[in-house]
């Protein structure tokens, strides 16, 4: 907690427009009424608008977003029993990105539920996608590692050409669904982390209920159905939810890819595979990598911005490379 409150220091205090921190903080305590009256306003109004509806609504989305990307990662790895298993090479985060770029083509989301409108299609088209990739991989009623991620990356191929398809079909709104595939905080403010907030709350209320559920699922499922374990309902329930918090994060910052690969290792790492200790730390892990990644993608190249999921990317394809050449080498010896 101490190194995220760290980070969101650092993050809010960073930005193109060339404020002091004195001032960045002045704003912030300033609206502390405790110590309101304490400190002089003596800034601009255009930087109060700036901190207040520009950098600190987007650190606390990027929070947000990380924190329900990690969590979502955790809950798959731990159900599934796949190291490699993640929102985005299992193709929900390819669905739920496929269902927002459909209701911002023709429009939907200003006629419907407003606001809701697209993280909910995008839990359904998501949830789709997902029963897709598992139908793909159910061999005789088991699933091998192999053919789960082959089958994701099938079904991500296949989602990704319909995306690129909506874009070819209108040039109204091609930035708006291009914003999908490479994934951004740019231009999000307050209303957009009212929308997400539940989502991650319910997310990180059922996945932590289920901590010791998780535990017995490491075991085996056989083993876990002997010590009591409902397997049917259990997967169900997590990959539902996991599902739902992956669609609602992609829905609004679009398609950011391996923070839930990347963040439960880590966190598995430093703490082991303990899943009452791997799902709150996975959150807050993942609401810090997120930031900086943010945080970079904003100050590298200021005041040029680069897309969020081009970091995240850069990041996380040599973590996930070095995940599939380590499982090969345990593959070979346990063989051997």
């Amino acid at each position: 907690m101490v190194l995220l409150l760290l980070s969101v220091i650092i993050s809010v205090s960073l930005g193109s427009a060339n404020l002091a921190v004195s001032q960045v903080w002045g704003v912030l305590l300033h609206q502390v009424p405790v110590i309101k009256n304490s400190i002089t306003a003596d800034w601009a109004q255009s930087t109060e608008q700036i901190i207040l509806k520009v950098r600190l609504p987007r650190v606390i989305l990027a929070i947000l977003a990380g924190a329900c990307l990690s969590l979502a990662g955790a809950g798959f790895q731990g159900v599934l029993r796949n190291p490699l298993a993640d929102p985005y090479t299992l193709g929900v985060s390819s669905g739920a990105a496929v269902g927002a770029a459909f209701i911002i083509l023709f429009g939907f989301h200003t006629v419907l539920l407003g606001v809701w409108t697209i993280p909910l299609v995008a839990f359904l088209t998501g949830l789709i996608s997902l029963m897709a990739v598992l139908r793909l991989a159910n061999i005789h009623g088991k699933y091998r590692l192999e053919t789960i991620i082959l089958s994701g990356v099938v079904v991500s191929a296949f989602l990704g050409s319909l995306v690129s398809f909506m874009v070819s079909m209108s040039d109204q709104v091609v930035n708006e669904i291009v914003f999908w595939l490479m994934g951004s905080l740019a231009l999000r403010g307050w209303s957009f982390t009212f929308v997400l907030l539940p989502y991650l709350a319910i997310g990180f209320a059922v996945l932590i209920s289920y901590g010791r559920t998780l535990n017995l699922f490491a075991l085996g499922e056989r083993q876990a159905a002997h010590l009591g374990v409902n397997i049917q309902r259990t997967r169900l329930i997590i990959l539902i939810v996991s599902t739902l918090i992956t669609a609602a994060a992609v829905s609004i910052v679009g398609t950011i890819g391996f923070v839930g690969l990347v963040v439960p290792h880590l966190v598995r790492l430093m703490v082991g595979p303990d899943y009452r200790m791997l799902i709150p730390l996975s959150a807050i892990v993942g609401a810090i990598y997120v930031l900086w990644a943010d945080t970079l993608a904003r100050t590298l190249l200021s005041p040029t911005e680069i897309p969020l999921g081009v970091v995240t990317a850069f990041l996380g394809a040599p973590f996930f490379a070095y995940l599939l050449r380590r499982n090969k080498q345990m593959t070979a010896g346990g063989n051997g």
